[in-house]
C-alpha cells in the first residue's frame, strides 16, 4: 500500500512515539543499575572528571573489552537523561572524555544527607513494580475487595503489607525519610513563617520522625509530636522537644496548635481524607487562637502549560497513577483540595507553591 509522503512521515513519527514510550522503562532501569554499581559515589570519590577506563577499573567488575563497551553505553544513555555529564580530559597521549556529576546525580550519593537513593530503590523494587503488570486485570475485574493493584497482586494493601514484612517496612521508611530530609530542608530555609507562633505541632503519619526532628532542632520553642502506627515508630528515641505517640489517625489525633500532613493525603480517597481532616480539626484550636493544618502535597498544574512546565506536569501525572496502583489515593488540583476542605468543615486555605512539584497548603478551621 502506497502512502503520500505526508502520511508516511506521520505514520513513522507515530511509530517512533510508541517506541519511545514503550522503552521509557530503560531510563529507570539504567538509573537503578548505576546506583547498584555505585557509579555516582565512585565518580564523586575520584575528585575530578573520570575517564571510562578509570571508571571501569574502579567498579566491582572484571575489566575487559566487553565491560568497557557495556559501561560506555550505560553512561551514554545516563548522560542523555541528564544524570551525568562529560567533559574533555587532557592525558599525556590523547584527549578523551571524563565523566562528572550533575546536580541530579549529586542527589544519588549514598551518604549525602539529601540522598534520594532509598526512594529510587523502593520505587524500582520488584514488589513495587510487579503490581503494574496487574493493572489491566484489576480494572477489568472491578473487584472492590482488592482496593488497589498492589493488594490485587500481593494479597494485602501496601500499609498492611509493610506492617507484616520488616524488610519492606524498613525500605519504605528509608525512602520516605530520604524525601523528608530534602523537603523539610527547603521548608525551614525558605518557608519558616508557616511555623510562626506555634507552640506545639503534631506530625500526623510522621514516619520515623525525620521532619519533626528537623523542626524541633530548628525551632526549639515548638513541642513536636510524631504520630504514627506502632510498627513504624518502634525503637525511635524522643528528645527534649520531640516525642513519639502511637495511634490511628482515623480514630483520633493528639491535640496541638497545628497538624502537619506531609505527603499523607494523596495516599487516601476523598472520603478517607475528609475523615483524617476532621480528626485534625478536632485536635487544633480555632483560627483566632492560631490553629491550622499544614499540608505538604501536590497541587496538580493546569493542563494549559508553557513548554518548560509540561515535564513537571507529566511527573505529577506519574504520581497520580502511582497512587492508583499502590494505594487508594490520587493527586488533586486546587478545586479538588478546596472541596475536601469545605467538606471537612474548614473555613479557608492558602497555597504556597514553593516546593517544586509540591506545595505547602495552610488550612484554617
Amino acid at each position: 500500500m502506497e502512502l503520500p509522503n505526508d502520511n508516511i512521515r506521520e505514520v513513522l513519527a507515530a511509530q517512533a512515539h510508541i517506541w519511545h514510550h514503550t522503552f521509557n522503562y530503560i531510563n529507570s532501569m539504567s538509573l537503578k543499575c548505576a546506583i547498584q554499581l555505585g557509579i555516582p559515589d565512585i565518580i564523586h570519590s575520584h575528585g575530578q572528571a573520570m575517564t571510562l577506563s578509570d571508571l571501569v577499573d574502579a567498579l566491582p567488575i572484571d575489566n575487559n573489552t566487553k565491560t568497557l563497551d557495556y559501561i560506555f553505553r550505560l553512561m551514554r544513555i545516563l548522560i542523555h537523561a541528564g544524570f551525568f555529564n562529560q567533559i574533555k580530559v587532557n592525558n599525556k597521549e590523547e584527549e578523551e572524555g571524563g565523566y562528572i556529576l550533575t546536580p541530579t546525580s549529586c542527589l544519588l550519593l549514598k551518604d549525602d544527607p539529601l540522598s534520594q537513593v532509598p526512594f529510587v530503590q523502593m520505587e524500582l523494587d520488584p514488589y513495587f513494580m510487579d503490581p503494574w503488570h496487574s493493572l489491566s486485570k484489576w480494572i477489568m475485574k472491578g473487584d472492590e475487595s482488592s482496593t488497589t493493584p498492589f493488594a490485587f497482586g500481593h494479597g494485602k494493601p501496601l500499609f498492611e503489607y509493610a506492617e507484616k514484612e520488616p524488610k519492606y517496612n524498613s525500605l519504605f521508611n528509608k525512602a520516605m525519610a530520604s524525601d523528608s530530609r530534602l523537603v523539610i530542608n527547603v521548608v525551614i530555609e525558605h518557608c519558616k513563617g508557616v511555623f510562626e507562633g506555634l507552640k506545639s505541632l503534631v506530625d500526623v503519619g510522621g514516619g520515623t520522625g525525620t521532619v519533626a526532628k528537623a523542626i524541633a532542632d530548628a525551632l526549639p520553642e515548638i513541642n513536636c509530636i510524631v504520630f504514627d502506627l506502632p510498627h513504624v515508630i518502634e525503637g525511635c528515641e524522643a528528645s527534649k522537644n520531640l516525642s513519639y505517640v502511637t495511634g490511628d489517625m482515623f480514630e483520633s489525633v493528639p491535640s496541638a496548635d497545628a497538624m502537619l500532613l506531609k505527603w499523607i493525603l494523596h495516599d487516601w480517597s476523598d472520603e478517607d481524607c475528609i475523615k483524617i481532616l476532621k480528626k485534625c480539626k478536632e485536635a487544633i484550636p480555632s483560627k483566632e487562637n492560631g490553629g491550622k493544618v499544614i499540608i505538604i502535597d501536590m497541587v496538580l498544574m493546569d493542563r494549559n502549560l508553557e513548554k518548560g512546565e509540561k515535564k513537571s506536569y507529566e511527573t505529577q501525572l506519574f504520581f497520580d497513577m502511582l497512587m492508583m496502583v499502590h494505594v487508594s489515593g490520587k493527586e488533586r488540583n486546587q478545586q479538588d483540595w478546596a472541596k475536601l476542605f469545605v467538606n471537612a468543615g474548614f473555613s479557608d486555605y492558602h497555597i504556597i507553591p514553593t516546593l517544586g512539584l509540591r506545595s505547602i497548603i495552610e488550612v484554617f478551621p
